[in-house]
Order: structure tokens, then C-alpha cells, then sequence
């Protein structure tokens, strides 16, 4: 039996996150996946980012993943979502040319020397004493391991459904995975079933894009901090159609063939991604609804219907697209389809992604209940990091949720657990002014440095932009600018004019007046920021950003400094909550189950009251 430091089980998003983390921070690592030619696969719609989801991403980067190097290397459109609204919501997204994609993510599993592969499924977990020593497969080989990361995906007992046609498989034309989940219920671990789909996939030769309306990406744009400015490969269009109240009638026919109504499918489907059956019911006032028409990649005809999700029979699905305005003549590449698969409810889980109940095995992505390329993404990095740590005696890494959507995202997974797909939104993270996609590099990348995760090269151009970004904003609120060189300008915007010399920061701060009109105004700034010899629209982003909304940037700083100090008072991890008589019934049972780490932990765990909080606050001397 060969044996290995850390083995990751699933080659999808969490795994590759999870299997290069651990390479590069020197375990020998052995990733197991059933098809190496899809490697973080897009099982569903072929893009990366979106509202929160960006912010993830560029978490992932800031920390020395590689979602977002992939993403910009398989880039066919790149959009900042939200520029309308304040930097606090700006969120980056990018179509993908998802065949790209996991030849990308080849490309660099295959360069890491600690990484190796196998091509297989695993059918058991070898356990010892309490502890995952070992993995089994389906061929009849056995691999030794320190620590084992399970990232199965919608692969767990898999279950595809079409009408009233049902099919074993993780993904079309892909087997299941049979035997894990058994094993862990026999040992005590709780699961339970959810339910995602996907939409058809259409010929777009059948397609009539000009009735569409034609939906362009940005100029420019990146996801990585180490990217360039241009784009790689040829950037498309997306397109936007709708529904109608005759192509609702249509689905409404096979609604008694739908195995989401009927009761055959029984897990629970994400509520902020619904099927268009499920909206159509759900939201029966509404007469249209938009479908976007998404290309899969460079050099395929291949379109994504997104917003078209769904299980009814294929003939419904087809016939009700007819109708749709520019799918009249539309054929499909296959049809859209539901899968139900097992997950375990994250509350199972430490922070650092460890099972409770046996030492050494990690879960990450979907079967922690999460749903999205970005949420398995962040899990499977973080699970890496920690199983490599654990197996050489360091203490795990844990985000808080003032420093990253990802501490957000984990700690609403351990704490909250989940009874849907869990789904990032900016409206999850309290300290949303302090988690934006532009300063992710700010808050994570020393600590990726630390772990060994971003080499010094990068590190040393991150400091320079660091001290670049200092250097800016000392600049712009220690110097004046004169009435009569900024009056002009002021008028022309609308803008009070001001009598007397005032601070650049003071004039920056105006709703009316950005950083590129300054440097227009003020000569000696021009030259500041001439001085600036890489990442210039970079860093002076970051330093208008800052400049313009410090008070408020302050303020939740300040919050979260008061909560964070609850997280430093440490509860033992076997404490025994019924001795705390004074605690309520619900408390003790949530608290047990749960096992917080720290008073922090616990006050955000539901049904644990802040009475409660008040009595382990006393009992443990604060």
C-alpha cells in the first residue's frame, strides 16, 4: 500500500483548491478523481464571480489559490457587477470557456512536484482508532494516508432526474459514488439529501441572437492580483430573452410529470437558484422571466440557457422554449435535468473543516451542503491548508468574519448549519465595508505568505503596492489645493466652491469629485502618481476607495474589534455545558452538539440567547 501525507477524494472545484494548498505547503499529496479530464469541472453554468461570489474568489487568489488564475486564463467575458452602488458591493464576474478551464487546472495540478494522481473512485474510508488513516477504491487498490479531504460533490448516491426518468450518476454520463456515505452513517455521522439542477444546453447555430438583446462584457478587467490587464482569449457576448405567459402554460403541462412536485425527488434544492417550474409556481404573478443565453466556450456552438433550470420531461422542456423570443428553431445539446446526492450537515464540522468524529478527515464543497463553484472553492483551500497543519502539529487557520467572506462562509456552515443549499450573499457578512473585492489582497495576503502559499517574489510587489498605496493617501491628506485651482472645476460639477485652501482628502470626500479629477487639477499629485510604476489603476482605486469612505470603514473596524474580543475567551473543548444549570434546555443541547471554541462562537449559534452568553461570560471569570 502506498502511502501519503494528505489525500484528496474529488477532482471538482474543492478538491483542486484543496489538493494544490496542501502540495505547495509540502505534503506529499495524492489526489483521487474518477476523470481527469475534468478537473473543476462546470457542471453548471460556466462562469466564476458574481454578487459576494467575486469576493470569494479574490479571497481564494489573495491567499495563494488558483480559482481566480484559472478564471482569468479562461476568460471569454469579464464584467464588475454593481458599479452603480457603493465599492462595498462591487463584485467581479467572468464567463468561461469551461473546456479551458479544467485544462488550466491541469496544466497547474500537473506542474505542483508534491502532487500526485489517481484515476479511480474510492469506495471506502480506512479508519483506525478514531482516525482516517486510508482510503479503498472501486479498482481494488488501497492508499495510506495521514489526513483524507472527502470533496464527493453531487457524487454521494448520486441521483439524475429527467420526467419521470431516473438515472444513477454524480453528473450526466458519470457514475455515482456508493459505499462513503453508508460507512460514515454506520459511524455515527447525520446526512441528508439535497437537490441542485441545470438547464438545457442549446445548439447556437439554432439560435437567433438578433432578437436578443446583446449583453457586452467591460473593456478590462481581472480576477487575480498577479494578472495583466488584457485579455487571453477572444471575449463574446451574452445574450437576454424572456419568458411569457405562453411559455408557462407549456411547462405548466408537464407539471404532473414533474418529479419536483410529484414527491420523487426528495431533497432540498437551492431557494436563491430555483428550476423555472419552482418560479412559475412560486411567483405565479409574474407573467415573463429573463433567460440568459451564455456561450460555454471559444470553439463550440454549445449555449447555456441560464435562468431555464429544470427536471420536467424533455419534450415539455423543448416545446416550451419554441416559444421563447430567438429559441424558435433552438436544438438542444442535451436537456436540463435535477441530481439529488447526499451531504452531511456542516455543524458536524470544527472551523477548520475536521470532522468531529474522526481525527484527520476533512469535508469540503458541496457535501457540506453549500452550493457554487466559489463556496467549494474557498472550503476546499481552507481544508487543505488545515490538514496539512494538523498532520505536522500547527494550530488550524481559521478566517474571522471581519476579515473575510470566506471566515463568513465557513462560520455560518459550523455555527448555523444549513436546511438548503447554502448560497453567498453580501448581505450574509456584517463588515461588508471592510470584506471588498478591491482590498482582499490587503487583509489575506501576508497570512497566504505565512502558510507558504504565496512565494516571495509576489509578496515583495505586494508590499511595494502597499507602500505605494501608504505613500498616495499620506499625500492626499497632508497637501492643499488652492481655491483658484480647484474653483473651476467645481462649478462645472455642480459642487460648492470652497474660499480657502483646503486638504486633497477634503475635496476627495465630495460625491461629485474623483481621484482622476484631482490628479488632472494638482500638479505635484500628477507627478505622485507618476512615480508609480506597476498596478497604477490598481492602487489608485484602492486609495479612493479608502479615502472616501474611511469614517465609515472606521466605524465597522471598530464593531468588529468589540465582537472579536469575544472570540478570544476560549471555551475547553470538552466542556460539559449541564453543569451550567442556569444555561436554558435548548442552550445545553446546541452548545453540546456544537462544541463552540470560543464565547464568540457560541453567541452566534441560534437559540443560544444572550442571557446565555451572559451566564458563560460569568462562569468563565468576564
Amino acid at each position: 500500500m502506498t502511502n501519503y501525507d494528505i489525500i484528496v477524494i474529488g477532482g471538482g472545484h474543492a478538491g483542486c483548491e484543496a489538493a494544490a494548498a496542501a502540495a505547495n505547503m509540502g505534503s506529499q499529496t495524492l489526489l483521487i478523481t474518477a476523470d481527469m479530464t475534468k478537473f473543476a469541472a462546470m457542471s453548471c453554468n460556466p462562469a466564476i464571480g458574481g454578487i459576494a461570489k467575486g469576493q470569494i474568489v479574490r479571497e481564494i487568489d489573495a491567499l495563494g489559490g488558483y480559482t481566480a488564475v484559472v478564471t482569468d486564463r479562461s476568460s471569454i467575458q469579464f464584467r464588475m457587477l454593481n458599479r452603480s452602488k457603493g465599492p462595498a458591493m462591487w463584485s467581479p464576474r467572468s464567463q468561461c470557456d469551461r473546456f479551458r478551464f479544467s485544462v488550466e487546472w491541469r496544466n497547474i495540478l500537473e506542474s505542483l512536484p508534491n502532487l500526485f494522481f489517481w484515476q479511480d473512485m474510492v469506495l471506502g474510508l480506512i479508519i483506525e482508532n478514531g482516525s482516517v488513516v486510508g482510503v479503498k477504491t472501486v479498482l481494488g487498490a488501497s492508499f495510506g494516508a495521514r489526513s483524507v479531504i472527502l470533496t464527493a460533490g453531487t457524487f454521494l448516491d448520486g441521483l439524475i432526474h429527467v420526467g419521470m426518468s431516473q438515472t444513477c450518476g454524480g453528473r450526466v454520463g458519470e457514475l455515482a459514488s456508493y459505499g462513503i456515505t453508508e460507512q460514515l452513517v454506520a459511524l455515527g455521522f447525520e446526512a441528508g439529501r439535497m437537490k441542485t439542477g441545470t438547464p438545457a444546453r442549446v445548439d447556437g447555430r439554432t439560435i437567433d441572437f438578433s432578437v436578443m438583446h446583446k449583453q457586452k462584457g467591460d473593456d478590462e478587467g481581472h480576477f487575480s492580483y498577479i494578472s495583466g490587464k488584457g485579455f487571453i482569449l477572444p471575449q463574446r457576448s451574452c445574450y437576454i430573452t424572456h419568458t411569457s405567459v405562453e411559455v408557462h402554460d407549456i411547462l405548466k403541462e408537464g407539471f404532473s410529470q414533474s418529479p419536483l412536485f410529484t414527491g420523487i425527488i426528495k431533497g432540498v434544492g437551492p431557494r436563491y437558484c430555483p428550476s423555472i417550474e419552482d418560479k412559475i409556481r412560486t411567483f405565479a404573478d409574474k407573467d415573463s422571466h429573463h433567460l440568459f443565453i451564455e456561450p460555454e466556450g471559444v470553439d463550440t456552438n454549445e449555449y447555456y440557457i441560464n435562468g431555464f433550470s429544470s427536471s420536467l420531461p424533455m419534450d415539455v422542456q423543448l416545446k416550451a422554449l419554441h416559444k421563447v423570443k430567438g429559441l424558435e428553431e433552438a436544438k438542444f445539446f442535451r436537456p436540463g435535468y435535477a441530481i439529488e446526492y447526499d451531504y452531511f450537515p456542516p455543524v458536524q464540522l470544527y472551523h477548520s473543516l475536521e470532522t468531529k468524529k474522526i481525527q484527520n478527515l476533512f469535508f469540503a464543497g458541496q457535501i457540506n451542503g453549500t452550493t457554487g463553484y466559489e463556496e467549494a472553492a474557498a472550503q476546499g483551500l481552507i481544508a487543505g491548508i488545515n490538514a496539512h497543519r494538523k498532520i505536522n502539529g500547527e494550530s488550524s487557520v481559521t478566517l474571522g468574519r471581519e476579515q473575510a467572506y470566506i471566515g463568513v462562509l465557513i462560520d455560518d456552515l459550523v455555527m448555523k448549519g444549513v436546511d438548503e443549499p447554502y448560497r453567498m450573499f453580501t448581505s450574509r457578512a456584517e463588515y461588508r465595508i471592510l470584506l471588498r473585492q478591491d482590498n482582499a489582497d490587503f487583509r489575506l495576503t501576508t497570512l497566504g505568505y505565512n502558510l507558504g502559499l504565496i512565494k516571495n517574489d509576489r509578496y515583495n510587489n505586494f508590499l511595494r503596492k502597499k507602500q505605494k498605496f501608504a505613500e498616495l493617501c499620506d499625500f492626499i491628506k497632508s497637501n492643499n489645493v488652492a481655491a483658484d485651482a480647484v474653483n473651476p472645476f467645481l462649478s462645472s460639477v455642480n459642487s460648492s466652491l470652497i474660499t480657502q485652501s483646503r486638504k486633497l482628502s477634503d475635496i476627495l470626500l465630495r460625491p461629485e469629485v474623483g481621484l482622476s479629477d484631482l490628479i488632472s487639477l494638482v500638479p505635484e499629485l500628477q507627478s505622485r502618481v507618476g512615480e508609480i510604476d506597476f498596478r497604477t489603476e490598481e492602487i489608485l482605486e484602492a486609495v479612493e476607495i479608502f479615502i472616501k469612505y474611511e469614517g465609515y470603514i472606521e466605524r465597522e473596524q471598530q464593531t468588529a474589534d468589540k465582537i472579536k474580543r469575544l472570540n478570544e475567551i476560549v471555551i475547553p473543548k470538552d466542556f460539559d455545558y449541564s453543569r451550567l444549570k442556569s444555561l436554558s434546555i435548548e442552550s445545553r443541547q446546541k452548545l453540546s452538539k456544537i462544541k463552540p471554541a470560543t464565547i464568540g462562537q457560541a453567541a452566534r449559534i441560534p437559540g443560544v440567547s444572550p442571557a446565555d452568553i451572559s451566564v458563560l461570560l460569568v462562569y468563565f471569570g468576564r
